[in-house]
């Protein structure tokens, strides 16, 4: 089998068969409701699955063939999930760490080493790297982009049956016209993330019950 960049990038950190390297992505920094998402992910050394890649340059029936892919071939993989009221009390960043965080300590199997996403990391035990674009460059990583994409598409598909006036199962939760429309429209939710509408809302709007 011909590997692909992002698996080559990966083994120059994996030293032998007994050391793990976890993979750690999020998605939902950018959405007006729901939670953050991340997944954290570890394979076996020589676990290559073809086609695995960051997950915003993926299909969504591409990314879902991957999730289960990944799931059937991961050593171990795990979620970390933090909710818009407490990203609206901490903020997105410390949310997005926080979720990172709860992602690794979920983990059936302990990691050597956490290669992270971007250029923020967050208090560990386990030795951290940050990586800038990991999702592009590393296997592992992009294999948490999917995991974390395809959970969090699902909770918001899930949100939209109780709230369908919002489009969730289309918009996902991120700031389209058509969810804007309807926020000025119908008011937020209780899944909308409060600091982020500063701009749409008016102050006397009420939350839907």
């Amino acid at each position: 089998m011909i590997l692909e960049k992002n698996k080559i990038f990966d083994l120059q950190f994996i030293l032998d068969k007994n050391y793990f390297l976890a993979g750690i992505d999020e998605a939902g920094r950018g959405p007006l409701a729901g939670p953050v998402v991340a997944a954290a992910v570890i394979f076996e050394k020589e676990v290559f699955i073809p086609g695995v890649n960051d997950s915003k340059q993926l299909s969504e029936n591409l990314r879902e063939s991957l999730d289960k892919l990944i799931k059937e071939k991961a050593i171990s993989f795990a979620y970390g999930i933090v909710d818009e009221k407490e990203i609206d009390r901490i903020n997105i960043l410390q949310a997005t760490l926080k979720a990172m965080k709860i992602a690794v300590e979920n983990l059936k199997t302990k990691p050597n080493l956490i290669i992270i996403d971007g250029n923020k990391s967050f208090n560990s035990k386990i030795p951290t790297k940050t990586i800038v674009k990991g999702d592009a460059k590393s296997f592992s990583i992009a294999a948490a982009s999917i995991l974390a994409k395809v959970k969090r598409d699902e909770i918001m598909k899930n949100a939209a049956i109780s709230f369908p006036q919002y489009y969730w199962d289309k918009n996902k939760g991120y700031g389209t016209k058509q969810h804007i429309d309807a926020i000025k429209k119908h008011s937020y939710s209780p899944l909308h993330r409060i600091t982020f509408l500063k701009n749409i809302i008016q102050n006397n709007q009420e939350t839907l019950l």
